[in-house]
């Protein structure tokens, strides 16, 4: 019998008081079977499968989400990996709400089917029982070479389906550890670190190289890629910080939250001593921006020590791009919201250090190119917060690194790789995509975009449509 109920099986989460001092992960998900069948039990299993047509990479959802229901695990995994070479990552991090889930029929009249919940929960099975799945068959190489620049979601996802279609397959990634965004930027209470290496690991089963340490347009070019290899894909991210340009942002106590969360995920600045690499966060922290980074950023400080933490936003909470979860989870760790507000000034102490931030407040206009209402200043609402750390995450640009060294590679005026929805660029043999072509955006719009760009090379490569 289908469960009719119209709310979805809550997962298990930390308490917030406890959470909020710690690193671990916050939510456990489903913990049990009986859980996970429960919620699978909700889904109507609809013919025309509408949620399937709101993900980027096309996961048979009910299919696998009906293996649940028989009690078939490994078959709900096979569907999984059939689609999806990252589904644990996904099943964590993807903005369900806006994507498959907010197509599911129950959403109607109810909460939608917990989709990202049963697809981690499927995950993290498959994970647990490695050792008892078949093995993915050999696949014959196809005598074709491809380079994948970056080891991000759209970099491994890439990689992953030409391996399985026979291709030889090298990824050339900047930093010391794979996984580009996955490892620097989410943080370890969000998506753990182990569990990054698990997936990347599958991928390397596949065939795939991996080659740390290695700056394409330092220590080769795009086009001495070209040379050795039949197709080059660009998934190289964006990680070039975006400011706003005020006075004081170059003061002891600024971080981009490129740099801050990098310090903390990658270079694990929250178990300092121990590691390297410390992060300055003092009593008072706020965080310029409103969507997933500047989340992650404040409730990162809050973890480091900081009483108080601000999020410094200059639309209203409607406009928030951040995930609704995302926003719940930081309210419920006591962040908090300085809505309709606006920096204008950081001011420094006698040693260049940070101390306080002049803001204005905001009310909304008419809507800008965005569709949302641009954000007008007050005139005569100045007003100041103190402070010892400032986070700016107002967003990223692609390193332009590559554009700079890659002759005949168009790129837009703010540095994204114009590539068509196949990920083709202006440059024969050069494919893109993911966030070096459309700035930051989410980890599942990047694996679409390196799940295009394969079958792209593969037509190109084999004259297979």
């Amino acid at each position: 019998m289908p469960n009719m109920d119209p709310k979805k099986t809550p997962a298990v989460e930390q308490d917030p008081v406890v959470r909020s001092g710690n690193f671990k992960e916050v939510s456990a998900g489903y913990t049990t079977y009986e859980m996970a069948r429960g919620e699978a039990e909700r889904c109507l299993n609809c013919k025309n499968m509408p949620c399937v047509s709101g993900c980027p990479v096309g996961v048979q959802i009910p299919s696998f989400i009906q293996k649940i229901k028989e009690g078939d695990m490994a078959g709900a995994h096979a569907i999984l990996k059939s689609t999806s070479n990252l589904p644990a990552i996904c099943g964590r991090v993807c903005p369900q709400e806006s994507q498959c889930e907010c197509k599911c029929v129950r959403g109607i009249k109810g909460e939608p089917v917990g989709i990202g919940r049963l697809e981690r929960f499927v995950a993290d099975w498959g994970m647990q029982h490695a050792d008892e799945l078949p093995k993915a068959e050999a696949v014959a190489l196809n005598g074709k070479k491809v380079a994948v620049v970056g080891s991000g979601p759209a970099g491994l996802t890439c990689a992953g389906d030409l391996a399985k279609l026979g291709y030889q397959v090298t990824i050339f990634e900047a930093l010391h550890t794979p996984g580009g965004v996955l490892v620097y930027g989410i943080p370890e209470f969000r998506l753990p670190k182990s569990l990054v290496r698990q997936e990347i690991a599958t991928v390397e089963a596949l065939g795939v190289e991996i080659r740390t340490n290695s700056v394409i347009g330092r220590m080769e070019t795009v086009d001495e890629l070209l040379g050795e290899y039949d197709a080059v894909f660009v998934g190289s991210g964006a990680g070039l910080p975006n400011f706003q340009k005020i006075p004081g942002e170059n003061l002891n106590g600024v971080y981009s939250a490129n740099e801050f969360l990098t310090r903390i995920n990658l270079m694990k600045a929250y178990t300092f001593p121990e590691a390297d690499t410390p992060v300055r966060v003092g009593k008072r922290a706020a965080v310029i921006g409103g969507g997933n980074v500047a989340m992650d950023a404040a409730r990162c400080a809050k973890r480091l020590g900081a009483e108080e933490v601000y999020i410094v936003y200059r639309r209203s909470e409607k406009e928030m791009p951040a995930r609704v979860e995302e926003v719940h989870h930081a309210k419920e760790e006591g962040i908090i919201f300085k809505m309709l507000c606006n920096p204008v000034q950081i001011e420094g102490d006698e040693n260049g250090c940070v101390k306080r931030m002049q803001c204005i407040e905001m009310e909304l206009g008419e809507p800008d190119a965005s569709g949302r209402r641009r954000p007008v200043p007050k005139p005569g609402s100045e007003f100041e917060i103190d402070v010892d750390t400032v986070v700016v995450a107002i967003g990223n640009s692609p390193n332009p690194l590559i554009k700079s060294t890659t002759p005949g590679l168009e790129t837009q005026k703010w540095g994204g790789i114009i590539a068509d929805e196949d990920g083709r660029t202006s440059k024969k043999g050069v494919y893109a995509g993911g966030d070096a072509v459309t700035g930051a955006a989410t980890v599942i719009l990047a694996m679409g975009a390196g799940k295009k760009a394969a079958a792209a090379i593969h037509a190109d490569l084999s004259g297979e449509e």
